[in-house]
């Protein structure tokens, strides 16, 4: 057996948008419902969402019969986190508040195996079909993806040196908690936010990277993607279900 192909990364190193949705409700069976909408990717989230090794890989296993990629986003920056999630079959990873150089080489490190990193060895995983795939430990490289999220004025600060980190793929920003850190919090829609977070576009574009985003606001979706971002997240689930029920509830 070969190593799956990472067709978000693939995409992603062509610079062409990808539009993605965030899933928040843990369940592989809502996750499945949502896989044949017509998104290219979904992020499975473990930082704001009670997900765990468990349901990621129910996501995981249902996701992997529909035309969608999936992104997980791990609750830190953490080698042993990084390490059970590419063991059941993540290729494309989002860590959360990369501040510096530093850090985003320390994730680039937990990525690789000996000598260019620190992950560890088991053959007989999902990530090898349980060690039905030849040379998985020198081929798994090039088909995992590594995106990293900034989310400070600290970050940005060091945007150029986190963006031009050999392995690290895209930079993802973080309009949240960006906005709180620029002192505007919960105002995502601020005019100084959205110029703040247009420049990291142009920068992390510059760098040859690909850019990244979150919003519902569908304005400031297709504005970002204007300015360059390549995969953008458009909606979260559970935002969908809610505000659909509200509406509904409302009409009758």
């Amino acid at each position: 057996m070969n190593i799956p192909k990472n067709k978000f990364k693939e995409t992603l190193l062509k610079h062409q948008n990808q539009k993605g949705l965030w899933t928040t409700l843990t369940s592989s069976y809502s996750t499945e419902a949502l896989a044949g909408a017509g998104f290219d990717w979904m992020l499975l989230d473990m930082e704001h969402s009670p997900n765990e090794m468990d349901t990621i890989l129910a996501q995981l296993q249902v996701l992997a019969a529909y035309p969608v990629n999936a992104v997980v986003r791990p609750v830190w920056n953490d080698p042993l986190l990084i390490k059970r999630l590419l063991d059941i079959g993540a290729q494309t990873l989002l860590l959360p508040y990369v501040q510096n150089e530093h850090e985003a080489q320390s994730a680039v490190s937990a990525m690789r195996y000996a000598p260019r990193g620190i992950r560890g060895v088991s053959s007989v995983t999902r990530a090898t079909h349980f060690g039905r795939v030849k040379d998985y430990m020198k081929g798994c490289e090039a088909e995992l993806c590594l995106l990293v999220q900034i989310e400070t004025q600290q970050a940005l600060d060091h945007l150029e040196a986190i963006a031009n980190v050999d392995g690290v793929d895209g930079v993802f920003i973080g309009p949240a908690d960006l906005s709180a850190s620029l002192g505007f919090p919960g105002q995502q829609d601020h005019p100084k936010v959205i110029k703040t977070i247009k420049d990291a576009i142009k920068r992390i574009r510059a760098c040859g990277k690909g850019a990244g985003i979150l919003t519902s606001d569908r304005q400031l979706a297709n504005q970002y993607i204007s300015a360059g971002t390549t995969f953008t997240a458009v909606g979260v689930d559970a935002a969908l279900l809610a505000r659909a029920a509200e509406a509904l509830a409302k009409e009758f």
